[in-house]
């Protein structure tokens, strides 16, 4: 309850909040008329149903007339109800959804849930769970909200037609929802747990479509089935005992239901016969006796969902808890532009145990020892080194895992380890991925950093791509601003060197650190290099090279650092 409390007023104090209060009073409006507008429809067909059994021609066709109106009216309030309530929920979802992406995508919290595994399928969350939680949550409000507008319009109507049928009544969704309680608590774990073997058997599924040349050409089809098969057991597994459990549920919840049915007329049938009241009265006892009971009722007719629901909260809740403990962390800031790396130069941030301080023209690591965030295990103990300006280095060794962990605490994503790192700020400093990164934009915005599309001519653009013999990309891609999907359309070699493409049109000032480290990777830095002498010739630095000895924790690595000079 105090992360539903605390999402709502979120919601309403945000900067939709006046929106979305007038939204919810327009609802509490159009609520509070249907209500009044069935109250009303009570009495006219206990009228109705008085005049027929009166033989009263002229009373039949006055309430026949005034149910027409009051069906007509109801019709339109019932439509506008819903209009507004779907409103409100499109804009809650909008304004939740934005909130959620920013958070994620802020400070690397994407990529520190990724790394750490604490939360499974966060893309889940932020899709399906925050369209379940925010139509959910409307309806639930308002269903409990007309719950109570329907127990005041309908108590004082059963009151007075019976004091006991309005006790049966209270008596009854009282047994009732305890017994729902009783039967059916173990479905929001199982609800819980559903959404994370649904999510991770698509998530099979679409691994088989990203990556079905590999799988074909390696005849891997039959280890992936065994993969699927076992994913697909765990979800129906799970699901047959949400579905036992529903069953006992719903043993209980149909008799309920079906007994409700005679309840007022067991007490007001007797009343009827002894000529203490008339036959209307019979079939306003039992509408009026319907909807007291639904409004009552709540938990037993909607507990399964109710079940879901709360796993959605819990969910959407854990989500905002681990975004929330990585915004306490403080990370190197994102410089676009020299004058903001220059005003940046010299901050330190601690990222876990490491401390990052960015200088300009300057690369050192003090002390630093780094340990996997699994098991502890030491990958680097006590590296002190610098790599100076303009000097080329490459790395190299047997320990696969601490060249990977160096590489990432200098980009400042790793935190597992102690010490100090010193380099450039992110403006002149550029990290250049192992796996290529080719998202579906134009191929002006795969090259070109974001707010610089207009600053770097098409001509500049093409040069640079022909001297990577990339001439076919332009072919195939047609034009610089039409979007495709590039890891279908690129082999696997034009990716990589589509990423060596947008480092040579960054031309940073600074040094830059690359990551590739396979064999692949190495292989296409050659060719890179190679397939661009002008580049090269005017730009290349003395050749320097640096070697550095770090001690892990099982045995003693020499390892040759590449620090290259970017171009300017």
């Amino acid at each position: 309850m105090l992360r539903l409390g605390k999402g709502i007023k979120s919601f309403l104090t945000s900067e939709v909040g006046a929106k979305a209060k007038t939204l919810g009073a327009l609802l509490i409006g159009l609520m509070f008329a249907i209500n009044s507008l069935n109250v009303i429809n009570s009495y006219v067909g206990r009228d109705f149903i008085t005049a027929i059994e009166n033989k009263n021609l002229k009373g039949f066709v006055l309430q026949a007339g005034l149910y027409i109106l009051v069906f007509v009216a109801s019709t339109v309030v019932a439509i506008l109800f819903r209009y507004v309530e779907e409103t409100l929920g499109i804009l809650w979802r909008e304004w939740l959804t934005k909130r959620l992406l920013e958070r994620y995508l802020d400070r690397r919290n994407y990529y520190r849930l990724y790394a750490s595994g604490e939360i499974a399928n966060p893309d889940q969350r932020i899709t399906d769970d925050v369209k379940a939680f925010t139509v959910t949550t409307l309806s639930f409000t308002l269903m409990f909200l007309n719950g109570s507008f329907t127990a005041i319009a309908f108590s004082g109507v059963l009151w007075s037609i019976s004091p006991m049928l309005f006790i049966a009544a209270v008596l009854y969704a009282g047994i009732g929802s305890y017994a729902s309680y009783y039967l059916g608590r173990s479905l929001v774990g199982l609800n819980y747990n559903q959404f994370d073997k649904e999510a991770n058997f698509r998530t099979e599924l679409i691994h088989v479509r990203e990556h079905a040349e590999s799988i074909a050409l390696l005849h891997r089809e039959e280890r992936l089935k065994v993969g699927l098969l076992h994913r697909l057991d765990e979800l129906t597994a799970n699901f047959r005992t949400i579905i036992k459990v529903n069953r006992n549920l719903g043993y209980f919840t149909t008799w309920y239901n079906y007994l409700a049915q005679i309840v007022p007329a067991l007490i007001v049938a007797p009343m009827f016969i002894s000529g203490k009241v008339e036959f209307g009265v019979v079939t306003q006892s039992a509408m009026a006796f319907t909807h007291l009971l639904g409004a009552f009722s709540l938990i037993v007719t909607n507990f399964q969902s109710i079940s879901s629901f709360t796993a959605v909260i819990a969910r959407l809740g854990s989500l905002e808890e681990a975004i929330d403990r990585g915004d306490s962390c403080p990370i190197p800031a994102i410089v676009t532009s020299a004058s903001t790396a220059a005003a940046t130069a010299g901050q330190s941030v601690m990222v876990g145990g490491l401390e990052v301080s960015e200088e300009r023209d300057q690369v050192a690591f003090q002390g630093v020892s780094l340990q996997s965030p699994h098991d502890g295990r030491p990958l680097v103990t006590d590296l002190t080194f610098s790599v100076p300006f303009g000097t080329r280095v490459l790395i190299s060794g047997s320990n696969e895992d601490a060249k990977v962990a160096l590489f990432r605490a200098t980009a400042g994503i790793w935190s597992a380890g102690s010490g100090k790192i010193i380099r450039p700020p992110f403006g002149e400093i550029y990290f250049l991925p192992e796996r290529p990164y080719l998202p579906h934009v134009t191929l002006r915005e795969l090259l070109v950093r974001t707010g610089h599309e207009h600053e770097i001519s098409d001509e500049r653009i093409i040069a640079d791509l022909c001297a990577l013999n990339l001439e076919a990309v332009l072919t195939r891609a047609g034009d610089l601003d039409t979007p495709h999907e590039w890891n279908d359309m690129l082999s696997l070699g034009e990716q990589q060197l589509i990423a060596f493409a947008r480092l040579f049109l960054r031309r940073p000032d600074s040094p830059s650190w690359k990551g590739s480290a396979t064999r692949l990777a190495r292989r296409m830095w050659t060719r890179c290099w190679s397939c661009c002498p002008a580049v090269r010739s005017a730009t290349s630095p003395p050749a320097g090279t640096a070697s550095v000895t770090a001690t892990t924790g099982w045995k003693t690595t020499t390892r040759c650092w590449n620090w290259t000079r970017c171009w300017s």
